[in-house]
């Protein structure tokens, strides 16, 4: 995220003195990408971040996973993973119910209005979709508000915290890479183009510093490991709190974006996905389907043809208004599909003829396209409807 920003108290040259008022040098911490050769911010603490006085083992939640075999779409209900569920025991860290996986990203599900645990994912960033619900995140870098329908983007080893105000679901999408918005979207400096379908003014972060005091806080942390997916978790007992830092400048910070200011892009015909697109991460998407004005060639048929996904995962997350393709199937609000590689997909029959003369579409949906197969995790077996692949079929009796 090449987008420059200062917040708090900064020294006028980097890595020079910089002292507290008590003559002690601020600890400066710099947070890079790819080995000093990419984004990076400047951060400079009270305390020195690098102190621990304890550290002991995280038993992670299941994030075990099973392949999808015989392969078949399917259709996920999330809601029933916490129908029975009081939010109030749950957290946006700890609760989270892995749904789909592979070794290049993970999505789970969490609904929770439990404060979290002070938080690092070590592995790579994390684009969280906030389904419903408002707080804010606490991070090394300041607070960021969210609210219904954000993006909440949190750059790999931040360490956040997340305070709902009330309940919260939220569809979590978790790389093992950075996440940022797609390349053709950007200037080669890093400035997003006037064709992109968001801009700079869209991006919210933190403003000001949050400057928490306090000692030995425990910090969960998610690192590569021997665990499932190669991935294990630790507590790490800092000696001073994180977010003690009086200011930062730099490339690489947490921000959010809402889908509602993302702007559609169409045309006389139907535009195929890429178009939707909102941010890429390593060997995989993410798009969104907002509420859209659709073709207007006079012959058009607006809702999208049957196409076959030869080296990409489809994975659609239903989360507003009324997907027009998938009526007849049995999906609704917070239904996921995975269609996989190797099968074809399109509309419901019926759906094609149903959209004719239609001029707008009110659907809201976030896709991930991933380019090594899916498989999944023990959320997303626990609510696989188990008929959905036949749906083609049953809608023709």
């Amino acid at each position: 995220m090449a987008f420059y920003r200062s917040v708090g108290e900064l020294p006028p040259k980097r890595h020079t003195q910089f002292r507290q008022p008590d003559g002690s040098l601020y600890a400066e911490e710099l947070m890079g990408e790819e080995g000093f050769s990419s984004d990076s911010s400047l951060l400079y603490h009270r305390g020195i971040p690098s102190a621990m006085s304890d550290l002991r083992v995280w038993e992670l939640p299941d994030l075990g996973t099973t392949t999808n075999h015989p392969l078949r779409p399917l259709h996920l209900r999330l809601p029933e993973l916490f129908a029975s569920s009081d939010p109030g025991s749950i957290d946006l860290v700890t609760g989270r119910r892995l749904v789909l996986g592979n070794a290049d990203v993970r999505i789970s599900y969490a609904v929770g209005s439990k404060p979290s645990p002070h938080y690092r994912n070590a592995l790579g960033d994390e684009c969280v979709y906030i389904e419903a619900g408002t707080g804010v995140v606490e991070t090394v870098f300041g607070v960021l508000p969210f609210r219904d329908r954000d993006y909440v983007l949190i750059p790999r080893a931040t360490v956040h915290r997340w305070l709902p105000d009330g309940a919260v679901k939220a569809y979590l999408i978790e790389a093992n890479s950075h996440i940022a918005p797609p390349r053709r979207y950007l200037s080669r400096f890093g400035q997003l183009l006037e064709h992109s379908p968001y801009c700079e003014r869209d991006l919210h972060a933190p403003a000001e510093p949050l400057l928490v005091e306090g000692s030995d806080v425990e910090i969960y942390t998610k690192h590569r490991g021997n665990g499932p997916g190669g991935i294990a978790g630790s507590i790490v007992v800092a000696s001073t709190h994180p977010f003690d830092v009086v200011g930062w400048d730099g490339c690489l910070y947490p921000y959010t974006f809402n889908v509602d200011d993302f702007e559609p892009i169409t045309g006389r015909v139907h535009q195929p996905p890429p178009v939707h697109q909102v941010f890429e991460g390593g060997n995989f998407v993410v798009c969104n389907f907002v509420p859209r004005k659709v073709d207007y060639h006079p012959l058009s048929i607006p809702v999208p043809y049957y196409h076959s996904n030869v080296d990409s995962d489809e994975v659609m997350f239903y989360c507003g208004g009324d997907y027009e393709a998938r009526k007849g199937s049995g999906i609704g609000l917070g239904s996921v599909s995975l269609h996989p590689g190797g099968h074809s997909h399109g509309p419901q029959p019926g759906a094609a003829e149903a959209s004719l003369g239609r001029h707008f579409f009110d659907e809201l949906a976030v896709m991930v396209d991933t380019f090594r197969p899916l498989e999944l995790g023990e959320g997303g077996t626990a609510c696989d409807d188990g008929v959905y692949a036949m749906s083609w079929n049953r809608a023709l009796i």
